[in-house]
């Protein structure tokens, strides 16, 4: 099994905010997007492109995973955002609005150009019609280890917008487009992060919303809040009856009396290997999050 890099919560910070990026060296989040696209006004964007940068050169955030979200390869930013992303070195460059496989071998073959470190890796946000009818193949560009794509994440606003789909409770307007693109990012091996939940002050929806994220299968969920980051660190992480369960099952297979067999049964209920292979992913996820 590959090494799991938990990502339960991945909170969104305006670069442009100085204050704000001091501060996120403190928040528990595991993943921290310093944004220089939605949440930079146009004459802020240079300010923000220094300020996330030296940020993330000058460190200090711990396990934290520190992504650069860049503004859109069709902006008069890009180029900028991602030569001072590359030298900043970052764990990864979110890139919006990719809406074609073709974006990602184009971004990834310009950092090989720009001699960008081989470990940074590359972000695609799902965020347009043309990426949900297209995920499939924009996933398959992972297996291309020249694109650096690791993860899809939602961009369920973008796609409220291009769609005209209503905000619902229990986003039936958006399953479809949620689990399609899961679908493709898992055939293709990359992780897959849930889309933001807008109403700050509603944590009994935010914790409906983050269930339902980690039920269909997300690895954790996008943030717009701090005070969203221990609610969705906990559901997306294994509870202690879950874990205790895994480690059971994964016991029970380990017996001699058991070696060899595809299926027994524990506690009343038949397990298989492929139920072996879950339980073991569930406790490396909780000695990930432990560590």
């Amino acid at each position: 099994m590959t090494a799991i890099r938990p990502r339960r919560s991945a909170l969104y910070m305006p670069g442009s905010n100085a204050r704000a990026l001091e501060k996120e060296r403190e928040i528990a989040a595991d993943v921290l997007i310093l944004d220089l696209e939605d949440a930079v006004a146009p004459d802020a964007k240079a300010t923000a492109r220094a300020q996330v940068c030296a940020a993330v050169q000058a460190g200090g955030y711990g396990r934290r995973e520190l992504v650069i979200r860049v503004n859109g390869a069709d902006t008069p930013w890009f180029a900028e955002d991602l030569s001072a992303a590359a030298a900043a070195k970052p764990q990864a460059i979110l890139i919006p609005k990719v809406s074609a496989p073709d974006a990602l071998h184009a971004i990834g073959g310009r950092l090989s150009g720009l001699g960008a470190d081989p470990a940074i890796a590359l972000w695609a946000m799902v965020e347009t019609p043309l990426a949900i009818l297209d995920a499939e193949r924009i996933a398959r560009a992972a297996r291309d280890p020249a694109t650096r794509l690791a993860c899809f994440v939602m961009g369920t606003n973008d796609l409220a917008k291009e769609t005209r789909a209503r905000f619902v409770p229990g986003r039936a307007t958006m399953l479809p487009w949620l689990t399609g693109a899961l679908l493709a990012a898992r055939a293709h091996g990359i992780d897959i992060l849930d889309g933001v939940y807008n109403d700050i002050r509603d944590e009994a929806g935010f914790r409906a919303e983050c269930e339902q994220g980690r039920d269909l299968g997300f690895d954790g969920k996008t943030l717009i809040h701090p005070s969203q980051v221990g609610p969705a660190n906990a559901i997306f992480a294994p509870d202690a009856a879950e874990l205790e369960r895994a480690r059971a099952i994964i016991a029970a297979f380990a017996l001699p009396e058991n070696a060899g067999k595809g299926a027994i049964q524990l506690d009343g209920r038949m397990v298989e290997l492929l139920h072996a292979e879950m339980a073991r992913r569930t406790v490396a996820l909780a000695e990930a999050i432990a560590a």
